[in-house]
């Protein structure tokens, strides 16, 4: 009896969320087929000229939107955002700078702010408690 070990893949969807590209934006062959966790690998190792374009000029998916925003995806939408951007419209809207990001980009900033307060207090509350006094 030998061992037969089955090939990992995954749905185009999840490959293309894993390699931070638009879904819609990859070429039909990467739409249609299944992807590898080897060939996932691959595309993440040396990506084909597709992807570095995708990468580089878009469309991107919204995750990518938002981060390179510096909002949240909620933020997005609440700013009327909710399709794939390209680099050039996203460096439009930092350009323009429209009153619903500047308040999305300050919501975010005092949610960071947040978070490193209660990770600081989290650290110091640790740090008491193996300390015994």
């Amino acid at each position: 009896m030998s061992s037969h070990q089955t090939t990992q893949t995954m749905k185009p969807a999840t490959a293309a969320k894993k390699l931070g590209v638009y879904l819609e934006a990859t070429p039909a062959e990467f739409q249609e087929g299944v992807v590898s966790r080897a060939e996932l690998s691959a595309l993440q190792a040396d990506p084909p000229e597709w992807l570095r374009e995708l990468r580089l000029n878009g469309p991107h998916p919204r995750p990518v939107v938002a981060s390179k925003l510096g909002v949240s995806i909620a933020g997005l939408a609440r700013g009327g955002v909710t399709e794939a951007l390209t680099t050039e419209q996203i460096e439009a809207l930092k350009t323009d700078n429209p009153e619903w990001l500047q308040k999305e980009r300050a919501t975010q900033a005092e949610v960071r702010k947040e978070a490193a307060r209660i990770k600081e207090r989290n650290a110091e509350r640790a740090a008491q408690s193996r300390d015994p006094r």
